[in-house]
């Protein structure tokens, strides 16, 4: 559903009072734009690494956020960051290391975590709408009001990404 006007105007006041110094308000957009991070960032990188960026999406937003200069791109600056890290982490980490990413982690439902990697083969416009749609849940018009895209390229992301997923999971053994 799309945030309504109400909702925009409580949000650019969080994001206002956040700008201004109130943990309060910066909590309250955590929580409600976890979710969304959280999905930009797996479509991007292995799940354990996606817990860890998270927190360092949130640190750096906190430092960056007096210089947002408009309150409501807040969400589609927030994914900008969470993506730049996640470059940062691929151009950054050790050619051994993608052996190793995934070496203590438990994988208990290895069929989730081979969509996921499906998916993350995929290009990007279609991962992360895919990512944000099926593993967080959120809808269409969500987020579309989110990341800044039209609900019609939205619809056409997932519709699409949708298609090469399927292609994609029935090539598999």
């Amino acid at each position: 559903m799309l945030l309504s006007v109400e909702s925009r105007t409580n949000e650019t006041a969080l994001v206002k009072s956040a700008q201004a110094g109130d943990r309060a308000a910066f909590g309250a957009l955590y929580q409600r734009y976890r979710p969304f991070v959280h999905g930009i960032l797996l479509s991007h990188v292995s799940h354990a690494v996606a817990e860890d960026l998270l927190q360092d999406t949130f640190l750096k937003a906190l430092e960056q956020l007096p210089t947002l200069r408009s309150a409501v791109t807040f969400g589609a600056w927030l994914a900008s960051i969470a993506r730049h890290l996640a470059i940062d982490h691929h151009r950054l980490r050790k050619p051994e290391s993608l052996v190793t990413e995934h070496a203590g982690v438990r994988r208990p439902d290895r069929e989730a975590f081979a969509v996921l990697d499906a998916i993350q083969s995929l290009p990007e416009s279609y991962r992360e709408t895919l990512v944000l749609r099926l593993v967080e849940g959120m809808n269409g018009p969500e987020i579309a009001s989110r990341t800044g895209l039209t609900a019609d390229s939205v619809r056409v992301n997932l519709c699409r990404g949708m298609k090469m997923l399927r292609e994609r999971l029935e090539k598999k053994p």
